[in-house]
C-alpha cells in the first residue's frame, strides 16, 4: 500500500474558466487504482462525474520512515477505527485493511480512510498497543 496524492478539477467551461481544484490524500497500490479511488470520493462529494480532469498524481514518501510511530486510523466501514503501531503510515493502513479483511471480512474498496493521524504514547486506547511505548521496556532479547 502507498500513499498517493491527487490532484483533479472540473474542465473549464465557458461559465467557469478556472474551476477549483481539489486536492485528496489517497491509500492506493499504484497510481491507476489511486486516481479510480479519486473519482470516486470527488464524485460523491461535489457534482463531477466524466468531466474532470486529472492534474497532479504523484507519490508521497514518508518523512521518517525509520522512527517507529503509533497511528490512529479513522476509517467508514460500520463506524469502526483502530491503532496500528508502524514505521510509515502506508504500511499502517496497510495493516488495517488486513485487520478488517480478517475479522470482519470486509473487502478493501469498501473501507473508505477518512482520516489517518500519528498517536502520542499517552493517548492509544487499544490494550494491546501500550506495551512497546515506554522509553525503555522490560522486554529484553
Amino acid at each position: 500500500m502507498k500513499t498517493h496524492k491527487v490532484v483533479g478539477r472540473c474542465l473549464p467551461t465557458p461559465k467557469c474558466h478556472t474551476p477549483p481544484l481539489y486536492r485528496m490524500r489517497i491509500f492506493a497500490p499504484n497510481p491507476v487504482v489511486a486516481k479510480s479511488r479519486f473519482w470516486y470520493f470527488v464524485s460523491q462529494l461535489k457534482k463531477m462525474k466524466s468531466s474532470g480532469e486529472t492534474v497532479y498524481c504523484g507519490q508521497v514518501f514518508e518523512k521518517s520512515p525509520l522512527r517507529v510511530k503509533n497511528f490512529g486510523i479513522w476509517l467508514r466501514c460500520d463506524s469502526r477505527s483502530g491503532e496500528y503501531r508502524k514505521l510509515t503510515t502506508a504500511g499502517a493502513v496497510a495493516q488495517c485493511y488486513r485487520d478488517a479483511g480478517a475479522r470482519h471480512r470486509t473487502r478493501a474498496r469498501s473501507i473508505q480512510i477518512m482520516k489517518v493521524g500519528e498517536i502520542v504514547a499517552s493517548k492509544c486506547r487499544r490494550p494491546h498497543k501500550p506495551r512497546f511505548t515506554t522509553k525503555r521496556p522490560n522486554t529484553f532479547f
